[in-house]
């Protein structure tokens, strides 16, 4: 196990928390997309939400125990993102006759994305966010007090 090992795991969570903040971001911007991707009869479909899935670096539960078991070695190296993958809600139905996408009774439909769930979504990222830096900032101190017992 590395010196480094705390950081690196810190780090890869900082990378896929920032990328759960951008997907956010874009589910925000594209709150009122009627028109964001054309399925395959050549209508125009609204945005749809997308989501980050996380997953262990590790290979699995196994790899893990094994690892724990044995001595000096380390549990877990960090997290990644394995996709982003959409929502598959059914979009929400506004009525509106003067919408150019209303159909004939005056629907037309709008993206998936619900604002109060994208800012809870948002709260928690950054909260997972600011706990890997002050688990950074923890391992920095502590290699510093170590450099220190050396003087």
């Amino acid at each position: 196990m590395s010196i480094f090992h705390a950081m690196n795991v810190s780090g890869s969570g900082l990378t896929a928390q920032r990328l759960r903040m951008d997907t956010i971001s874009s589910n925000l911007a594209n709150i009122d997309s009627t028109r964001a991707t054309m399925n395959a009869d050549g209508e125009y479909e609204p945005y749809r939400r997308k989501m980050t899935v996380f997953q262990a670096k590790d290979e699995g539960f196994s790899s893990m125990l094994q690892k724990a078991t044995q001595r000096g070695g380390s549990v877990g190296s960090g997290v990644r993102v394995s996709e982003i993958a959409e929502d598959q809600e059914p979009f929400k139905l506004v009525y509106n006759p003067q919408h150019p996408d209303a159909n004939e009774a005056g629907y037309f439909e709008m993206p998936n994305v619900d604002p109060l769930k994208e800012t809870v979504d948002m709260m928690s990222a950054t909260r997972s966010y600011e706990a890997n830096i002050t688990a950074v900032n923890a391992s920095k101190t502590m290699l510093m007090k170590a450099l220190e017992i050396g003087k």
